[in-house]
């Protein structure tokens, strides 16, 4: 790519898609990440030594052609004066942020409106991501094209309406975390089950493809699919999960909602 990259934060997401593009080897060569903290910087830096780190303030890294909003939406008003003063009129800005939508931030760029919101998730790192995306009216096809080829490297990339997407950051962006730490319990018990790391990992990979692919099965109800398997170990424990679910997620769904 022949555009400049800028990132606003270095944190978890950034650096999720940075190793993304980099593990496709689509990294594009001009990159700036503005990060105030060494720690972070010096992670950044690991995943290439030609991204360059702003420590001073953030308006570098949003006077490049596309620029990544990586901050936590608490954050966005700390940053939101240095990406105005950096953005040019071409640029391109991708919030990753959920709750604040395009108008809130139109607002509060003074009615910059060549916006794109992303909900990206963490297998992106590897190429595997969910990243859907609602473009703003303002952009033009090449701009559309020209994101959706960079973050196509990171998975599976989806044009969506602005209303789902903080629906798509409950259910996909941080679902991972309702099921790595059972997963990871799953690997330990098969280990010690006697079954190798690698014949758990694959097991549990075409176990997980193959339920998604009853699920979307017609054919069967969702009472039917529950029924396929006679023995339930953890039945007793359902209500409980479930009421968790809805009041933690329900809850989750709220908060982040604009």
């Amino acid at each position: 790519m022949e555009k400049s990259i800028g990132f606003i934060g270095g944190g978890r997401i950034a650096r999720i898609i940075l190793h993304g593009l980099a593990n496709a080897g689509s990294l594009p060569d001009n990159i700036t990440v503005s990060e105030p903290d060494s720690d972070t910087a010096q992670q950044v830096q690991g995943i290439s030594p030609s991204i360059q780190i702003a420590s001073n303030g953030n308006a570098e890294a949003a006077a490049r052609d596309i620029v990544f909003l990586a901050v936590h939406p608490p954050m966005v008003k700390d940053v939101i004066a240095d990406v105005k003063s950096g953005l040019g009129a071409e640029s391109i800005l991708i919030s990753l942020a959920p709750k604040i939508t395009m108008a809130r931030l139109g607002e509060m760029l003074d009615g910059f409106k060549r916006l794109i919101r992303v909900i990206p998730n963490a297998p992106s790192i590897i190429g595997a991501g969910f990243n859907p995306a609602a473009f703003s009216p303002a952009l033009e096809e090449s701009d559309r094209r020209l994101v959706t080829d960079l973050l196509s490297h990171l998975g599976t990339f989806i044009e969506t309406t602005e209303d789902k997407l903080e629906a798509y950051a409950v259910i996909t962006a941080m679902s991972p975390t309702y099921f790595w730490f059972q997963l990871y319990e799953l690997v330990a018990l098969g280990q010690s089950f006697g079954l190798s790391h690698s014949e758990v990992i694959a097991g549990l990979e075409k176990m997980l493809i193959g339920s998604v692919a009853v699920m979307k099965n017609p054919q069967l109800s969702a009472d039917e699919v529950k029924d396929l398997i006679p023995v339930k170990p953890l039945t007793e424990m359902e209500p409980q999960v479930t009421e968790m679910y809805r009041g933690k997620l329900n809850a989750l769904f709220q908060k982040i909602k604009p």
